[in-house]
């Protein structure tokens, strides 16, 4: 049962209850970057412990984030992958990732159209104009809760 830190009706507040965790994003992003293995997660998160790096895995698993699959009986050794849940999640990874482009110091990662290799941006569109819209443009609204 995931901790409930922020008791509030906010859809950052729920998801960051569910993957807030120290170590759980960075878990979740290493699977979504190909990392199939607990070792292979490991080598790329070089000072998470064993015992937290476990934990994360099967939390992300509880979440329907992650799957695992057998693939050594001896020792008992598992892949993991994203699901389709989990891996919706790579656009808030994105996001990120633009986010730390333009406003950290250092800058590790960026963010490009494979075709031609150049950086590209995240914007909003709306299906219903089907235009693409500026985010000042945008408001959240919020909705009733829906109490079961």
């Amino acid at each position: 049962m995931p901790k409930h830190r922020y008791p509030l009706e906010c859809n950052i507040a729920q998801t960051l209850n569910l993957v807030g965790d120290r170590w759980t994003m960075l878990v979740l992003h290493e699977v979504l970057a190909g990392r199939q293995t607990f070792n292979a997660i490991k080598k790329e998160l070089t000072t998470i412990s064993a015992n937290v790096l476990s934990d994360r895995l099967k939390h992300l698993e509880e979440l329907s984030l992650i799957e695992s699959s057998l693939y050594s009986d001896h020792p008992p050794r598992h892949s993991y992958q994203p699901t389709e849940s989990g891996q919706a999640f790579s656009v808030v990874f994105d996001a990120m990732l633009l986010w730390g482009r333009d406003h950290l110091n250092e800058c590790y990662k960026k963010l490009v159209h494979q075709p031609c290799d150049a950086e590209v941006e995240i914007g909003y569109y709306c299906p219903s104009c089907d235009t693409k819209v500026p985010s000042e443009e945008t408001k959240p609204v919020f909705l009733e809760p829906q109490h079961t």
